[in-house]
């Protein structure tokens, strides 16, 4: 497949921007090679700019949930640019997508919207100190929370202990009130909670991993860290910046029953667009400026254009969407496991609605230890086949896949046909 444009940008990307790319994973450097730069998107494909053509399980990470281009989510936008495309200032469509989220995630009465997931998870834990009056939060390993100085921590010494800064320009004091345990790991949070009495602030996750591939929690673990908090006047901060409208119209926490105190979201709620947004009831809410002291502000916050895709999204996102959804998905978490296995080839399939990876090892995966084990050069080298045969899959074997509501039995058919000729001819 000629991508010799790509090429080109890519090298002329690197002389201004940082690595030639605007976020690390889009290097392609865990799967190596060089990115594809992408000049269009329609449905279920991309087109890049050498004019080939992809089906795409990316969805830019999650958000085109009704797939590229939707119409109605266009028409939303456009009409809302014509009208004005930033005002700094209160607009309807806020008050609408407010009260659209509100309406559809269980735990949410009152909603701050930002620009980031980044930006939505610093600002609930910010909110979670401040309420609470304490400074160390709890968080999982492998669980990705956005670039804020309080989530870029690595496992101390041991799993059950401090932090450590795990990138340059982390203070070891902000380090030093993050607690590390391992994902699905009850036992391990309850330890941290009794070896820091009255000191921690918030537990927080992704109710279903991300970002170590797609881990499921384990029974009983979102059931019993709610109990854990409760019992120990923490506060629980559900990161559904990829969960929420994704596994199911109210999120994970609808998905699982179980209500967080805090909520941050994303993505979807964009239709496309940059936003976030954290949520909580009213009275936890309360405590953000201007009606209470905890400060947080964003000049572009509310944003017109992403609160009209967002809108148009949510309300298209009905109960017949997420049944298809959940068929595609089953098609393909079934289909690649049976090709794997027909070809004799280790690998298993983590899969949550749309959202689903595929590790190339036997052992289940239920946290970020045996996600580690698992033959990432392999995923390597099936990533460029898909890519070759033109399929467009994360460029990373610990991210996970997207369906959208654009994508078909037949095309879900494509991808097994060419994911059973790896398979077999046991490449790597």
């Amino acid at each position: 497949m000629n991508r010799e444009k790509s090429q080109a940008f890519h090298h002329q990307a690197q002389r201004t921007l940082v690595g030639g790319v605007n976020s690390p994973v889009r290097a392609f450097k865990s799967v190596g090679g060089d990115p594809v730069y992408f000049e269009s998107a329609l449905g279920a494909f991309l087109r890049d700019v050498d004019g080939n053509e992809y089906l795409d399980y990316v969805g830019s990470w999650g958000p085109m949930i009704l797939g590229h281009g939707h119409p109605d989510v266009v028409e939303a936008i456009v009409e809302q640019a014509r009208r004005g495309t930033s005002f700094g200032a209160p607009s309807p469509l806020e008050v609408k997508l407010a009260e659209k989220v509100a309406s559809m995630v269980p735990s949410v009465e009152k909603v701050r919207f930002v620009n980031s997931g980044t930006e939505a998870t610093m600002s609930a834990i910010r909110l979670a100190r401040g309420a609470t009056g304490r400074d160390k939060i709890v968080k999982f390993e492998g669980c990705y929370h956005g670039h804020g100085d309080s989530f870029l921590i690595a496992a101390g010494s041991g799993s059950l202990t401090f932090g450590e800064p795990d990138s340059p320009g982390v203070t070891p004091g902000t380090a030093h009130d993050t607690l590390l345990a391992p994902y699905n790991s009850l036992d391990a949070v309850r330890r941290l909670v009794e070896q820091n009495p009255g000191e921690i602030a918030a537990v927080i996750l992704e109710p279903v991993a991300g970002n170590m591939g797609v881990i499921p929690p384990a029974d009983g673990f979102l059931t019993g860290l709610r109990t854990l908090c409760d019992e120990a006047g923490m506060l629980l901060i559900f990161d559904e910046v990829m969960t929420g409208f994704r596994v199911a119209a109210g999120g994970a926490q609808a998905l699982y029953g179980v209500a967080p105190d805090i909520t941050t979201m994303g993505k979807v709620i964009g239709g496309g667009l940059p936003v976030g947004a954290y949520g909580a009831s009213a009275e936890l809410m309360d405590h953000v400026s201007p009606a209470g002291p905890i400060y947080q502000a964003g000049t572009l916050s509310g944003n017109p254009l992403a609160m009209a895709a967002g809108l148009a999204t949510l309300e298209r996102l009905t109960p017949e969407v997420y049944d298809e959804l959940e068929q595609r998905g089953s098609q393909l978490e079934a289909g690649l496991i049976d090709a794997a296995k027909s070809a004799g080839v280790p690998a298993c399939v983590n899969r949550v609605g749309s959202m689903l990876t595929l590790f190339f090892g036997e052992a289940p995966v239920r946290s970020l230890t045996d996600a580690k084990r698992c033959d990432a050069a392999r995923f390597g080298r099936f990533f460029h086949h898909m890519l070759d045969a033109g399929i467009a899959l994360p460029p990373s074997a610990f991210e996970a896949w997207f369906l959208s509501a654009a994508h078909d039995a037949a095309q879900i058919e494509r991808t097994l046909e060419h994911a059973s000729v790896f398979f077999r001819n046991r490449e790597g």
